[in-house]
């Protein structure tokens, strides 16, 4: 039982690490994908996506999910 983790752009740099498998027991959130593996509360600015589907902290995650975090993505 595991969810597939993975960061992209600044934040992978930021963590160090690109992807990471995460023991799916206790946890419910995608907001709590990120404060189990980064020790700190989900910045507000941080996009989510579940499934690779946008999402938010509050939506649920499931065994053999994949949430995925990036920073905001602005263009010109």
């Amino acid at each position: 039982m595991s969810i597939s983790v993975k960061y992209f752009a600044s934040i992978r740099e930021r963590l160090n690490r690109s992807e990471e498998s995460l023991a799916a027991e206790g946890i419910c959130t995608a907001g709590e994908v990120w404060v189990r593996t980064t020790g700190e509360a989900l910045p507000a600015n941080v996009l989510v996506a579940i499934n690779q589907e946008h999402a938010r902290a509050g939506d649920t995650v499931q065994d053999g999910d994949e949430v995925a975090f990036f920073p905001p993505v602005t263009g010109g």
